[in-house]
């Protein structure tokens, strides 16, 4: 058998663990899934050093000087000794034993979909492609359906765009990267989401607080990280195939291949369109918009472990588009009229990105890596009369270095990265042109006592030609009272800068007035937006009735020091001003997740938020925000048969509390929108390791919001706004695909 061993690399570089802490990830494959391996015992052979997996498959033991020699087994499975010449972090996958020794006892265990960080200083949450599997997951917007920790609402009426929160705040104050390289910001950050496909998705990374300083001055109420699969250790070659009655249809197909031991490849190609023209609710609008996309991704993996490097490079083309508005609008007949409504949104996107990195032979525990990306990516829309076009061209890099100071315990990631953006604009008649410049450096010092005590503190410093000169400090504290209760705490500043129209694309699909109040600033008249967060949150490991869960909490409060306000509260207008008074965000999370038997699990969450920002019109609770939400799921599935056949079934059920409305002819002053829940649930069949089968349905309560398009028979008139959605617009949702692993 063939042992797979794989260099981590991320934005961190090369993430190097000391002669004294060995650690890595231990896997194993379910169907066509990686997934962490927890309960596999690791030691050095002929040595009492060793350790067992926790439950996201990790490790961490002393390194052996007397032995290279390392074995990992888990019963059921084929036992592996592999060769350790130097000290770096690895993944690993163990593979059942398929010999028939073991007849006569099967022991099995199932491992979590998402897994909560044990040895993090961070508040890190991971999410592996199984827990993907669970929804209608098309894309990147659509993955985080099972996950409370991300709220999900459609942005309006029109583009059926779903929009995530993280602590009550919107994406555009989430730093979202892929593979720690900033991928969703500025000209995307209204569909860049749908431009990920969910089958492209190895894992996802969830951190709540403030990030990492390495990863840049962005991020305020958190990061998402994407991980594309691996060309080393995806599959050869796997089919998806999806239908819904919304009328969507959508197949993807991946095949990767060996070069030869350093060098592997993969392609990626992913189609959706919608052809049908869908109105339930009767208002002469589509429920959800035409649409048509081809993403293709070819990717390329170096890896020379005795030499210490590894590599990956990438490119990726991608068109996308979308028509909207009235069900008999036709745009070669009706464009530029005012006799029907509609609206047509065409993206083209081409981006790259290169990675390289390096750990030194002969001091293993110092590395460095860089990064780089280029992307261009070019909207041309209208919205009735309404026009918006942008164009952005971008460019990163990043270089970083890893050692120590002293001794392992004591370690620091230093370096400097650079950015650039050029932006062209055109906002009905309006044309605004402007480039970004930074460069910044980071210096970021981890003591980590191995045992009960962990610190991540870092600094940097940047040099914006539109933020200014500035200083970002973070730290991160992790200590565990007790061996199964953890207690994480942070704080730190983040800025960013608003894109306005680009943030905020849902104002097209209203005829309201735009009006920006300049304050001086250099982007749009306005100053930038600078932030703290603070957050604290205790994690309890529990044992109960034979089974295992956790109890979590966690509270977080985000302070703007000012903020671009984005205010809809004047019927017909929207504006736009730097904040004057206060801005917060306090969020609140109370989560349990128990799994008394194997077959079960159950997911619960409460969630309160006090999103307030300082109006023209008073300290208001900001719009379409719920105060109070409550989530829940349960999953069940069968043991797997000796060929993989097993059966798969998910519940989940979202309450939302009610939401302040802003004023408009629907709804008066003071308004709030109902509270109400969403079902959504899944059985998924899988015949073998190979081939699966699954259905599922959304909405199972066919809840929709009345009226969700306000002056629906005007909409060339002023009250005419596409952008109060509450709840969802197209009904209950029914959905059905395959997945094949050749």
């Amino acid at each position: 058998m063939k042992n797979y061993f794989i260099i981590l690399l991320s934005i961190y570089g090369i993430s190097m663990n000391a002669q004294e802490a060995f650690s890595g990830i231990v896997f194993t494959k379910e169907a066509n899934e990686t997934l962490p391996l927890e309960g596999a015992n690791v030691f050095w052979l002929g040595t009492q050093i060793g350790g067992v997996t926790d439950q996201g498959g990790e490790f961490s033991i002393p390194f052996s000087k007397k032995t290279k020699q390392l074995v990992i087994s888990y019963v059921g499975f084929k036992t592996d000794t592999l060769s350790v010449n130097t000290n770096i972090q690895f993944r690993h996958v163990l593979y059942e034993n398929s010999s028939g020794n073991l007849d006569e006892v099967t022991v099995t265990q199932r491992r979590k979909a998402i897994q909560k960080s044990y040895l993090e200083a961070q508040n890190i949450i991971n999410v592996n492609s199984a827990e993907l599997l669970k929804a209608a997951c098309c894309n990147l917007s659509e993955s985080f359906e099972t996950n409370p920790s991300i709220d999900v609402n459609f942005s309006d009426a029109l583009t059926g765009t779903k929009q995530i929160k993280m602590l009550g705040l919107t994406s555009p104050y989430l730093l979202i990267t892929e593979e720690n390289i900033p991928m969703v910001r500025g000209a995307s950050q209204a569909y860049g989401l749908t431009f990920t496909p969910g089958t492209w998705i190895e894992s996802i990374q969830i951190t709540k607080g403030m990030g990492t300083v390495v990863n840049g001055y962005e991020s305020i109420a958190g990061q998402i990280n994407t991980e594309i699969k691996k060309p080393f250790s995806d599959v050869p070659l796997f089919f998806n195939f999806f239908t819904s009655a919304n009328g969507r249809q959508e197949v993807n197909a991946h095949g990767n291949f060996k070069v030869n031991d350093k060098w592997s490849s993969g392609i990626f190609i992913h189609g959706n369109q919608r052809t049908q023209k869908k109105d339930q609710n009767g208002d002469s609008f589509l429920d959800v918009p035409l649409a048509k996309q081809l993403n293709i991704l070819n990717r390329w993996q170096y890896t020379d472990a005795e030499k210490g490097w590894v590599s990956f490079a990438s490119i990726r083309w991608m068109q996308d588009d979308k028509q909207i508005g009235a069900v008999q609008f036709e745009p070669d007949r009706d464009k530029n009229s005012t006799s029907i409504w509609g609206s047509e949104i065409g993206t083209n996107r081409f981006d790259g990105s290169l990675k390289i990195g390096y750990v030194f032979p002969e001091i293993p525990y110092q590395s460095f890596g860089f990064q780089s990306a280029y992307s261009n990516h070019k909207q041309d829309s209208y919205y009735g009369f309404r026009r918006y076009e942008i164009d952005q061209e971008s460019f990163y890099a990043n270089l970083l270095f890893n050692s120590i100071i002293g001794n392992t315990k004591n370690k620091f990631k230093a370096g400097i990265n650079f950015s650039f953006d050029q932006y062209l604009e055109t906002v009905d008649t309006f044309f605004f042109d402007r480039s970004d410049r930074s460069v910044g450096s980071f210096f970021e010092y981890s003591y980590d006592n191995l045992e009960n005590f962990s610190f991540v503190g870092g600094v940097r410093i940047d040099f914006h030609n539109r933020l200014g000169n500035f200083v970002t400090p973070r730290v991160h504290v992790r200590y565990l009272p007790r061996e199964k209760t953890i207690l994480r705490a942070s704080v730190g500043s983040g800025r960013k800068a608003a894109n306005i129209f680009a943030e905020n694309q849902s104002l097209f699909g209203t005829n309201r007035l735009i009006s920006i109040e300049q304050s001086g600033g250099s982007i749009y008249g306005l100053n930038p937006e600078i932030a703290w967060n603070y957050g604290l949150s205790i994690r309890q490991i529990f044992s109960l009735w034979g089974g295992s869960g956790d109890i979590t909490a966690d509270y977080y409060i985000t302070n703007f020091t000012d903020q671009v306000v984005v205010d809809w509260e004047k019927q017909g207008q929207i504006s736009f001003y730097n904040l004057e008074g206060q801005s917060r965000a306090n969020s609140f999370q109370l989560a349990i997740d128990f799994s008394p038997v194997e077959a079960l699990s159950f997911r619960l969450a409460y969630k309160n938020y006090d999103v307030k920002t300082a109006y023209k019109s008073g300290f208001l609770q900001r719009p379409l925000q719920a105060q109070n939400r409550f989530f829940g799921n349960i999953g069940w599935e069968t043991e797997r048969s000796t060929k993989g056949a097993q059966w798969r079934l998910d519940l989940t059920y979202h309450a939302l509390g009610k939401q302040r409305l802003v004023s408009t002819v629907r709804d008066g002053d003071g308004s709030f929108a109902p509270a109400y829940g969403l079902w959504n649930s899944q059985l998924t069949r899988a015949f073998n390791n190979k081939l699966e089968v699954y259905a599922g349905i959304e909405n199972l309560g066919n809840y929709t919001q009345k009226n969700p398009i306000i002056a629906a028979e005007d909409p060339f008139g002023i009250n005419f706004d596409s952008a109060q959605v509450y709840a969802p617009v197209f009904g209950r949702m029914l959905y059905a695909g395959l997945r094949w692993n050749l």
